[in-house]
């Protein structure tokens, strides 16, 4: 396969793969004698892999070691790994089909009103740092409003711990603001990019002061929202998963 079926095939992009080759964490085939590189079963495995640990928080150094250690393993261990970690993420979605399942029903028979599948507290804070002509905030507000939907399902509930609070402070809104524009402009780096840390520090920082508190979200993990990244460039990406990371880390279990 090309770079853009093995790219396509992984769900991600073909500067992503790329990015990977370059930083010594994913081997680049040599090409053939017609100029392109043909990607093989070996080269989705190791770049699931990349992925996978990126996810769980590894930096590329890190993976970089990891992936060196791992190509002496077996094809089949490797790939029942992969495989039972796509059982996990099978059970998640289920779970998220049975919680849309519910809404779903409350709008076919009309209990269900526009905004009764987020919290008041919520809505308050999103109309208060609305950004209309942000692509980021767009893209945040709607993965919140999935979140809080989520969460507030039986078995799993959680809420905002400071959003009426945080409306009512001219501040925290303007520095939101600042955030989106700020993710706006990583639209066209790379995840190596030397802004994504320092905004993901301030990201993670400013959630845990004004939004979360001490509370945790069910299976707070950076791979929870892989799926709702692949609107966003790379570095972008790179700045939820790092934020996610620090957040769970420094929150109490």
């Amino acid at each position: 396969m090309r770079i853009g079926e093995l790219a396509a095939l992984l769900g991600v992009s073909t500067r992503t793969v790329r990015h990977y080759h370059h930083q010594g964490v994913l081997p680049e085939p040599p090409r053939l004698a017609n100029g392109y590189r043909e990607y093989g079963m070996r080269d989705a495995v190791a770049l699931a892999r990349v992925r996978r640990l990126a996810g769980l928080g590894l930096s590329l150094d890190e993976i970089r070691d990891v992936m060196a250690d791992e190509r002496s393993r077996e094809l089949p261990e490797i790939l029942a790994e992969i495989d039972a970690d796509l059982a996990a993420q099978e059970r998640d979605i289920r779970l998220r089909r049975a919680r849309l399942a519910e809404v779903l029903r409350r709008v076919e028979d009309g209990t269900l009103s526009p905004d009764d599948t987020a919290s008041p507290g919520l809505l308050s804070f999103l109309k208060a740092i609305d950004v209309p002509a942000s692509p980021s905030a767009a893209w945040d507000r709607d993965l919140l409003m999935l979140v809080d939907s989520a969460s507030r399902a039986p078995g799993g509930r959680w809420t905002f711990a400071a959003l009426d609070a945080l409306t009512a402070d001219p501040e925290p809104a303007a520095r939101g603001r600042d955030f989106y524009r700020r993710l706006d402009e990583l639209a066209g780096a790379e995840p190596g990019d030397p802004r994504v840390e320092p905004l993901a520090e301030e990201l993670a920082a400013f959630s845990l002061e004004h939004m979360l508190g001490d509370q945790v979200p069910d299976g707070w993990r950076a791979e929870v929202v892989e799926p709702f990244l692949d609107g966003l460039a790379p570095a972008q990406a790179e700045v939820v998963r790092r934020a996610i990371r620090l957040i769970g880390a420094r929150l109490p279990r």
